[in-house]
């Protein structure tokens, strides 16, 4: 696959998940994970607020997220690289938060909870992390910064991915559940991480 190839299944793996929420706001209360939630939890007026924040904003930031990662969009348009860049910011921020409230009440107990608890904060943290590091003009410990919130971001698209392989393969939605909750992240990371390391002597080199 080329890297013209590569880059456009990623684009489209990011906004085709990311306008997927959309389908909860016009669909039943029981689509999807709601499914899987017992009565009391859906009646819950603050449970529904934080899940349609979550689902809302997370798919905002992942349908614009990818963007900032286009070299030709950041050396040609900055002030619109810049914008949504701002944009990506406030829907994790909302999301994020939002993403550690109903964590506690993920599918599959305290293992699922504590996966999804984990991202949220995760997500949080780097988000914050490089939009202070921009604001004081480190932009390459920025853009590494990013490169992690984003890997946090696209685990909306990875659980999507290996749910349905567990599923399959374990014939139980809950034990796929509690897997998943780690399993969509924690790659991500790592992936995250060689990408930072391979890039790490160009900038050794340039700093010396």
């Amino acid at each position: 696959m080329t890297r013209k190839a590569r880059w456009f299944l990623f684009a489209i793996l990011c906004v085709g998940v990311g306008l997927y929420p959309i389908s909860y706001f016009l669909a039943g209360s029981s689509f999807g994970i709601r499914g899987s939630k017992d009565e009391a939890l859906l009646m819950d007026v603050v449970w529904n607020a934080a899940f349609y924040v979550h689902i809302g904003m997370g798919g905002l930031a992942l349908a614009v997220g990818w963007t900032q990662f286009v070299t030709r969009l950041r050396g040609k348009y900055p002030g619109a690289h810049r914008l949504l860049g701002k944009v990506y910011v406030g829907a994790v921020l909302l999301s994020g938060l939002a993403a550690v409230y109903i964590g506690f009440f993920a599918t599959g107990g305290i293992v699922a909870a504590a996966g999804f608890v984990s991202l949220g904060v995760i997500w949080l943290a780097t988000t914050a992390s490089a939009w202070w590091l921009i604001k004081n003009r480190r932009v390459e410990e920025h853009q590494l910064m990013m490169t992690y919130s984003f890997a946090a971001c696209f685990a909306a698209v990875t659980l999507r991915l290996w749910m349905p392989v567990l599923v399959h393969s374990l014939g139980d939605f809950v034990t796929a559940y509690r897997i998943v909750a780690w399993l969509c992240w924690v790659p991500n990371l790592g992936v995250a991480y060689l990408m930072s390391r391979r890039q790490l002597p160009t900038r050794e080199l340039v700093t010396s």
